[in-house]
């Protein structure tokens, strides 16, 4: 099989696929190594299939999403709560990045898609594993948050505002 072969193939896969699939199960099925994958993964990204990396695999989004970047202030405390709220309307929280006076901008990805990926990251962070980058700059951060509609990225915005979250601009 044709490496563009293959990456059509792995499309299909995914857009039929009802839970995410690994590298090691698109390695196995195709017979590539799971270097190789991953060059077809980011090979698909560049042409515009948003194409997502979890801890459970890989996942495509069959809809164009839409995309904003929110500005927040929260504490630690509220971190939880705070990509609850995102979530549980249907966003998906793609990074987050903090301006910081030395370094620039500073981003870490997160691709946050579920109540169930929330719970994991609290959990790395409490467990002392890494902390919030917000921490940086005293609460202050951005998340890019994708959906299947601006409407849902509505709801999410005053949600957050609802709660006290959204930075307002000046």
């Amino acid at each position: 099989m044709k490496a563009e072969e293959r990456r059509k193939e792995i499309v299909n896969m995914l857009l039929s696929a009802t839970k995410p699939i690994s590298g090691n199960e698109l390695s196995d099925r195709f017979g590539v190594s799971r270097q190789i994958i991953v060059q077809d993964i980011s090979l698909l990204k560049a042409s515009g299939y948003e194409i997502f990396s979890t801890h459970y695999g890989y996942v495509i989004q069959s809809a164009p999403l839409v995309k904003r970047v929110f500005k927040l202030r929260c504490t630690s405390e509220q971190t939880e709560d705070e990509l609850m709220t995102i979530v549980s309307l249907g966003g998906k929280i793609v990074d987050v990045f903090v301006w910081h006076k030395v370094f620039g901008k500073v981003v870490a990805k997160l691709n946050i898609f579920s109540e169930m990926h929330v719970k994991q990251f609290i959990e790395g962070v409490r467990s002392g594993k890494s902390t919030e980058l917000m921490n940086i700059t005293g609460g202050y951060h951005y998340h890019t948050v994708m959906a299947d509609s601006e409407e849902i990225l509505d709801q999410i915005e005053k949600a957050l505002n609802d709660k006290g979250y959204i930075v307002p601009e000046i």
